[in-house]
């Protein structure tokens, strides 16, 4: 597992994660959330997640507020 901070959240159901050492942030989907909802989770928040593979390039998966 990884972690990163929450850089942006979207009123679209999806965002971003910030990781050091990476200049592009993560994409995560809220469906994606393990124990925590959507509107739970703040920008700022640092998370746990897994990296997997979507049609449109790397993205967060099971993804758990730390």
């Amino acid at each position: 597992m990884q972690q990163g901070i929450v850089a942006k959240k979207t009123d679209k159901g999806f965002g971003f994660i910030k990781r050091d050492g990476e200049g592009k942030d993560l994409f995560f989907h809220g469906n994606e959330l393990k124990n925590i909802s959507f509107d739970e989770l703040r920008e700022g928040d640092t998370v746990s997640f897994e990296v997997g593979d979507s049609p449109k390039g790397p993205n967060a998966v099971n993804v758990s507020k730390v």
